[in-house]
This record gives C-alpha cells, sequence and structure tokens, in this order.
C-alpha cells in the first residue's frame, strides 16, 4: 500500500520538533512485486512482497550529520530513527559533510507515466507457460527454457526536508525473461535469450520476446571454433551497453573523487573517444520504463550529456561532489550511509557524420557480439582493461555462423577511440537505447 507523503512529512515534522531537531531530511520507496517461473509447463516458483524503507538524516547544531534507515514507517518508527540519526551526528564527519541538494525544492518535470491494471498471479503463470510451450514448439533442438521470469512491479518514492521539500513519483513495469538449452546428439548444448520490459502487462509482447529468443536459439545451432587474432567486432546494443556500464567511473563525480576512475577532474574537455560517438544520460527518457523524476536527495533528474561527439562533457553528480567540484548537482545520487552516485538510463547515438557506410549484409569476417559474460570477474575497472567471453556470430556477407567459444579483450579507452562506425537504428533494452557499435581492431581467441 503506498505511503501518504504528506501524512509522513507532517508527522517527520512533528516529532521533530518535540526532539528539537531543526534539521532533517527522509528519501524513501515502497515496493510492491510479485514474480512467477515456470518448469516444463508448471509452476516452480512464486514470489511476492511488499517492502518500504526510509533513509533518515539529522544535521546537529554543529551542522554535522548523522544518517540511518529504518523499515518500520509509522510514528514510532520514525521518532526512533529520527532520535538515532540525531545521536549519530555527533560522531559524523566535519570534512566534506553532507547537505541539502541546493536544487531539493526545484521544480521537477511534469511526466505522466503509464500504468496498467496488474495482472493476477495466475494470469502470470499462464502467460508464462504459454510463452515457455510456444518456444519449446519453435524448434526440435529446444529441450528446454531453464532460466525464466515474468514479474510485475510498482515503486513509490519520495523525498521531503525540513526546508519544505516534499516530492513523489510513481512508476510500475512488467517484465518478461526467457532463456533456453538445446540438446542435439554429438553437439554442445546451446543457448540464447530474450528479455522484454514494458509500463505493464496488458502492453508487454510476449510473441516479440518468444520470437528473439528462438531466432537466437536456431542462429547458434550450427556453429564453429573462431580463428584468434584481430577483427572488426560489432557490439549489439546490449553488449555495448554493459561494457559502458562497467567502466561508468569514467562519468562518475564521486568514483573520481574517491580516486577510483579512469578520469581526473581535469579530464572535462578531453576527446576520450572517437568523435563519431556521442552518449548522454536521460532519466527522462521517453523510452525509458523506469523513469524517476528526481533522485535519493529530492534533485530533479534531467538530460546530461557525457560524451559530445567523442569529447567528454560531464559528470554525474551527488549534491556533495558538486559542491566540490564548483558544478551542479545533475539527481544521480542514492541516499544510504554513504551517498553514492550512478547513472540512470544512457542513449548512445551518433556524434559526427561520416561518408563511409558499414553492412552486416556486405562486410566480410567480422564478429557481431550479442551478449558479453562474466562482467564481474573479466573487467579490471580501474585499469580499463577486459577480457570477456561473450555470445555472437562470425558474419560474412550476411551469412552468420555461431562463434563456439571465445572471448574478446582490450582496453575500453581503445574501444571508444576505434569506433568506426555506429548505426542510424537505435534500439530499445533495459539499460537505455543505442545502435550497434562497429569497432575496428579488437582481440579475439578462440577456444
Amino acid at each position: 500500500m503506498p505511503l501518504n507523503i504528506q501524512t509522513v512529512s507532517d508527522s517527520a515534522r512533528q516529532i521533530a520538533t518535540k526532539l528539537g531537531i531543526s534539521k532533517f531530511d527522509l528519501s524513501g520507496s515502497t515496493t510492491d512485486s510479485v514474480s512467477v517461473q515456470v518448469d516444463k509447463g508448471e509452476p516452480k516458483q512464486v514470489k511476492a512482497s511488499n517492502r518500504s524503507g526510509i533513509t533518515v538524516r539529522v544535521w546537529n547544531n554543529e551542522n554535522t550529520v548523522g544518517i540511518t534507515s529504518t523499515t518500520d514507517v509509522d510514528d514510532n518508527g520514525l521518532e526512533l530513527a529520527l532520535k538515532t540519526a540525531h545521536e549519530a551526528s555527533f560522531f559524523g564527519i566535519k570534512e566534506h559533510a553532507p547537505d541539502f541538494s541546493p536544487e531539493a525544492t526545484a521544480p521537477i518535470a511534469e511526466i505522466e507515466i503509464e500504468s496498467g491494471e496488474p495482472a493476477t498471479v495466475p494470469q502470470l503463470i499462464e502467460s508464462l507457460v504459454d510463452a515457455e510451450q510456444k518456444l519449446l514448439a519453435a524448434h526440435e533442438a529446444i529441450e528446454s527454457v531453464p532460466y525464466n521470469g515474468l514479474s510485475q512491479q510498482s515503486i513509490d518514492q519520495f523525498y521531503l526536508n525540513s526546508d519544505g521539500a516534499v516530492r513523489s513519483d510513481s512508476r510500475s513495469y512488467t517484465s518478461l525473461y526467457l532463456y533456453t538449452k538445446t540438446e542435439q546428439e554429438g553437439k554442445k548444448p546451446r543457448s540464447a535469450g530474450a528479455f522484454e520490459l514494458s509500463h505493464s502487462f496488458d502492453k508487454l509482447n510476449f510473441q516479440k520476446c518468444i520470437d528473439e529468443a528462438a531466432e537466437k536459439t536456431i542462429s547458434h545451432l550450427n556453429y564453429e571454433k573462431v580463428a584468434s587474432g584481430k577483427y572488426t567486432v560489432v557490439f549489439s546494443p546490449e553488449a555495448f551497453l554493459s561494457l559502458l556500464g562497467a567502466f561508468s567511473n569514467l562519468f562518475n563525480a564521486q568514483s573520481i573523487l574517491d580516486k577510483q576512475s579512469l578520469s581526473t577532474p581535469e579530464s572535462l574537455g578531453t576527446p576520450i573517444a572517437s568523435p563519431l560517438l556521442s552518449v548522454a544520460d536521460d532519466a527522462l527518457h521517453p523510452s525509458n520504463i523506469g523513469i524517476e523524476t528526481f533522485d535519493g536527495e529530492g534533485t530533479p533528474t534531467r538530460r546530461i550529456n557525457l560524451i559530445d561527439k567523442g569529447v567528454l562533457s560531464s559528470f554525474i553528480h551527488s549534491a556533495g561532489t558538486a559542491k566540490r567540484m564548483n558544478a551542479q548537482p545533475t539527481g544521480h545520487a542514492n541516499m544510504g550511509s554513504k551517498i553514492t552516485v550512478s547513472p540512470h538510463f544512457y542513449h548512445v547515438s551518433g556524434g559526427e557524420t561520416t561518408d563511409e557506410k558499414y553492412n552486416l549484409d556486405t562486410a566480410e569476417n567480422v564478429i557481431l557480439i550479442d551478449d558479453l559474460q562474466a562482467l564481474h570477474a573479466g573487467v579490471q575497472s580501474l585499469q580499463g582493461s577486459f577480457s570477456l567471453p561473450f555470445d555472437g556470430w562470425v558474419i560474412n556477407k550476411g551469412v552468420k555462423t555461431s562463434v563456439e567459444s571465445a572471448t574478446v579483450a582490450g582496453d575500453f579507452r581503445e574501444v571508444l577511440n576505434s569506433i568506426v562506425y555506429i548505426e542510424p537504428k537505435e534500439e530499445l533494452t533495459n539499460s537505455g537505447v543505442c545502435p550497434r557499435i562497429w569497432v575496428e581492431g579488437l582481440s579475439v581467441t578462440g577456444e
């Protein structure tokens, strides 16, 4: 059940006055979620949860801050949290102490967020069983769909502070995941997956997800070893965005201040990529299913151009990092025991235009990478290097041959500078909008 934000605000003010607290803020959310999994036509797992949480910060007369969190959102829980945070404030840091965002009371974007009626659990199970059966029937080699899931989630989040900021927003989405496994005599098992996301159950495109998973799986059945060497590599939107996310410390102001980044404060305004590339972080992008209009500190979200025609043009900030770097907060803060900074929704697009055109129908001996694996182990984010297994195909004049087993390796900064073409068609993924990206001279090692 959603929190009544005005009631929480009024209660917090009354309790703070009683405790002698004059400066405080609260950031919180409630989440309702339900998910199902099936196995060979039968329900395998059903989960449902309702979670609420509030992070409370209190400043004392010396302007040091204490922070605590609670899942108890009634008056007793609020009072205990405010009292605990006030006691902790006397042990708070004095150097670079957190403060309210200067934009916590600025207007937020007025966006009409789509929503729909949630489906019942039987509807979810029935729909997922049907999707599983259709996928199994798509090809005789598809033996099972071992990983699958259909879930729906609704989130209400809010921020308020003692200076009068009170803001909230709500969003909901439904997601479908299907991942196959094949069995063929004399051949290795092959797998492929697809993911689909929508604001509501009734608008979720089940058939698109089924068709994509089937098409990818079938295309991996006839596989060959790939010779090790340097290749022109085409990253799918999902693959490129996963690599970009793995090296997001490039843009992260907190990582830069902690000296845990490939960038420094002086990197702004310097070329870091091919001029063909532009990258933005856009929480308000119309294709973003999980639109957030403000961050954990109440700062309005907005479009931030990170790379403009190859030049590093912005960092993403919290209120604290912005103050230390003489910038403006960008709406990327997450409230917690330490304020962290993270991206929302990438929009990758072409920068400068080029007369050269590349096409998979005519290209010879290029590798199309569909999915990068083991990013948790194969990425050295502070060195910029990566070595990752991948699913993909060798493309030769339009003919796709699945790669049996291989890894791609390189330096992410060299990847950015070795981009030779960005296709015009942008595709929606769960982490952003991006076209296919052509990169020259990457090292691929076959099995």
